[in-house]
Protein backbone atom coordinates (compact mmCIF):
# COMPACT_ATOMS: atom_id res chain seq x y z
CA UNK A 1 0.00 0.00 0.00
CA UNK A 2 2.83 2.41 0.84
CA UNK A 3 4.50 1.57 -2.47
CA UNK A 4 1.35 2.50 -4.43
CA UNK A 5 1.07 5.77 -2.54
CA UNK A 6 4.73 6.55 -3.24
CA UNK A 7 4.33 5.85 -6.98
CA UNK A 8 1.17 7.98 -7.09
CA UNK A 9 3.00 10.86 -5.39
CA UNK A 10 5.92 10.60 -7.84
CA UNK A 11 3.60 10.49 -10.85
CA UNK A 12 1.58 13.46 -9.61
CA UNK A 13 4.67 15.56 -8.88
CA UNK A 14 6.14 14.84 -12.31
CA UNK A 15 2.87 15.86 -13.91
CA UNK A 16 2.86 19.14 -12.00
CA UNK A 17 6.51 19.78 -12.79
CA UNK A 18 6.08 19.42 -16.54
CA UNK A 19 3.20 21.92 -16.80
CA UNK A 20 1.59 22.46 -20.16
CA UNK A 21 2.14 24.59 -23.24
CA UNK A 22 -0.22 25.69 -25.96
CA UNK A 23 0.40 27.01 -29.45
CA UNK A 24 -2.43 29.18 -30.83
CA UNK A 25 -2.57 30.06 -34.52
CA UNK A 26 -3.70 33.68 -34.91
CA UNK A 27 -3.52 33.66 -38.72
CA UNK A 28 -6.62 33.97 -40.87
CA UNK A 29 -7.32 30.76 -42.81
CA UNK A 30 -7.99 32.77 -45.99
CA UNK A 31 -6.07 35.77 -47.31
CA UNK A 32 -6.36 37.73 -50.57
CA UNK A 33 -3.58 37.25 -53.10
CA UNK A 34 -0.87 39.90 -52.88
CA UNK A 35 1.39 41.22 -55.60
CA UNK A 36 4.46 40.54 -53.46
CA UNK A 37 3.53 36.90 -52.81
CA UNK A 38 4.23 37.38 -49.07
CA UNK A 39 1.58 36.51 -46.49
CA UNK A 40 1.64 37.30 -42.75
CA UNK A 41 1.31 34.56 -40.13
CA UNK A 42 1.05 35.08 -36.38
CA UNK A 43 1.14 32.75 -33.38
CA UNK A 44 0.77 32.90 -29.61
CA UNK A 45 2.64 30.66 -27.15
CA UNK A 46 1.40 30.10 -23.63
CA UNK A 47 3.21 27.89 -21.16
CA UNK A 48 3.02 27.10 -17.48
CA UNK A 49 6.27 25.17 -17.61
CA UNK A 50 8.49 26.84 -15.03
CA UNK A 51 11.70 25.23 -16.25
CA UNK A 52 11.67 26.86 -19.72
CA UNK A 53 14.32 29.52 -20.24
CA UNK A 54 12.32 32.35 -21.89
CA UNK A 55 15.38 33.91 -23.54
CA UNK A 56 16.00 30.65 -25.43
CA UNK A 57 12.58 30.52 -27.12
CA UNK A 58 13.01 30.60 -30.93
CA UNK A 59 9.76 30.26 -32.91
CA UNK A 60 9.61 29.53 -36.62
CA UNK A 61 7.14 28.59 -39.35
CA UNK A 62 7.70 25.35 -41.24
CA UNK A 63 6.38 25.26 -44.83
CA UNK A 64 7.27 22.03 -46.57
CA UNK A 65 11.02 21.68 -46.04
CA UNK A 66 11.60 25.42 -45.50
CA UNK A 67 11.79 27.16 -42.13
CA UNK A 68 11.10 30.87 -41.62
CA UNK A 69 12.17 32.54 -38.35
CA UNK A 70 9.61 34.62 -36.47
CA UNK A 71 10.00 37.91 -34.56
CA UNK A 72 8.26 38.95 -31.36
CA UNK A 73 5.40 41.38 -31.91
CA UNK A 74 5.90 44.78 -30.31
CA UNK A 75 3.92 45.51 -27.15
CA UNK A 76 2.31 42.04 -26.95
CA UNK A 77 3.88 39.36 -24.76
CA UNK A 78 4.27 35.79 -26.13
CA UNK A 79 3.22 36.56 -29.73
CA UNK A 80 5.33 36.22 -32.85
CA UNK A 81 4.91 37.06 -36.51
CA UNK A 82 6.58 36.70 -39.89
CA UNK A 83 5.71 36.55 -43.58
CA UNK A 84 5.88 33.45 -45.72
CA UNK A 85 6.26 33.38 -49.51
CA UNK A 86 3.60 31.57 -51.53
CA UNK A 87 4.19 31.21 -55.29
CA UNK A 88 1.63 32.75 -57.65
CA UNK A 89 0.67 29.33 -59.03
CA UNK A 90 -0.38 28.01 -55.57
CA UNK A 91 -3.86 28.52 -54.11
CA UNK A 92 -3.03 27.16 -50.65
CA UNK A 93 -0.16 26.10 -48.43
CA UNK A 94 0.16 23.87 -45.36
CA UNK A 95 2.34 25.10 -42.51
CA UNK A 96 3.20 24.44 -38.87
CA UNK A 97 4.69 26.43 -36.04
CA UNK A 98 7.78 25.15 -34.26
CA UNK A 99 9.15 26.41 -30.96
CA UNK A 100 12.71 25.46 -30.00
CA UNK A 101 13.75 26.18 -26.43
CA UNK A 102 16.05 25.24 -23.57
CA UNK A 103 14.87 24.18 -20.15
CA UNK A 104 16.53 23.81 -16.78
CA UNK A 105 17.58 20.26 -15.99
CA UNK A 106 20.11 18.54 -13.79
CA UNK A 107 23.09 18.62 -14.27
CA UNK A 108 22.81 21.07 -17.22
CA UNK A 109 20.09 22.75 -19.33
CA UNK A 110 18.63 20.68 -22.17
CA UNK A 111 17.02 21.53 -25.48
CA UNK A 112 13.54 20.61 -26.66
CA UNK A 113 10.91 21.73 -29.16
CA UNK A 114 7.15 21.78 -29.64
CA UNK A 115 5.42 21.47 -33.01
CA UNK A 116 1.90 22.69 -33.71
CA UNK A 117 -0.68 20.71 -35.64
CA UNK A 118 -0.72 21.45 -39.40
CA UNK A 119 -2.66 24.48 -40.62
CA UNK A 120 -3.84 25.47 -44.11
CA UNK A 121 -3.69 28.98 -45.55
CA UNK A 122 -5.88 29.50 -48.63
CA UNK A 123 -5.07 32.29 -51.08
CA UNK A 124 -8.15 33.91 -52.62
CA UNK A 125 -8.09 35.66 -55.96
CA UNK A 126 -9.45 39.22 -55.87
CA UNK A 127 -12.96 39.48 -57.30
CA UNK A 128 -13.01 40.41 -60.97
CA UNK A 129 -9.46 39.13 -61.40
CA UNK A 130 -10.01 35.45 -62.11
CA UNK A 131 -6.93 33.52 -63.16
CA UNK A 132 -6.82 31.90 -66.56
CA UNK A 133 -5.49 28.38 -66.94
CA UNK A 134 -1.80 28.26 -67.92
CA UNK A 135 -0.88 27.33 -71.48
CA UNK A 136 -3.72 29.15 -73.23
CA UNK A 137 -3.07 30.57 -76.67
CA UNK A 138 -3.51 34.36 -77.06
CA UNK A 139 -6.78 33.77 -78.94
CA UNK A 140 -8.14 31.50 -76.19
CA UNK A 141 -7.07 34.00 -73.54
CA UNK A 142 -8.83 36.88 -75.37
CA UNK A 143 -12.01 34.81 -75.78
CA UNK A 144 -11.97 33.83 -72.09
CA UNK A 145 -11.44 37.45 -70.97
CA UNK A 146 -14.27 38.63 -73.26
CA UNK A 147 -16.58 35.94 -71.82
CA UNK A 148 -15.71 37.01 -68.25
CA UNK A 149 -16.43 40.68 -69.10
CA UNK A 150 -19.86 39.73 -70.48
CA UNK A 151 -20.70 37.94 -67.22
CA UNK A 152 -20.18 41.12 -65.14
Amino acid sequence: MRMKTLWLAIALSSLLATGCSSITNLTSTRQPRTASGLYPVEVAWDSREQSIRPESLTPSVVVGMQTFPMKATPLVHNRWETVIPIPADKTFVHYRFKFDYSYNAIPAPRKNSKLSPPYRLTIAEPKGNAKLPPGMTPEQEKAALDAMRKLK
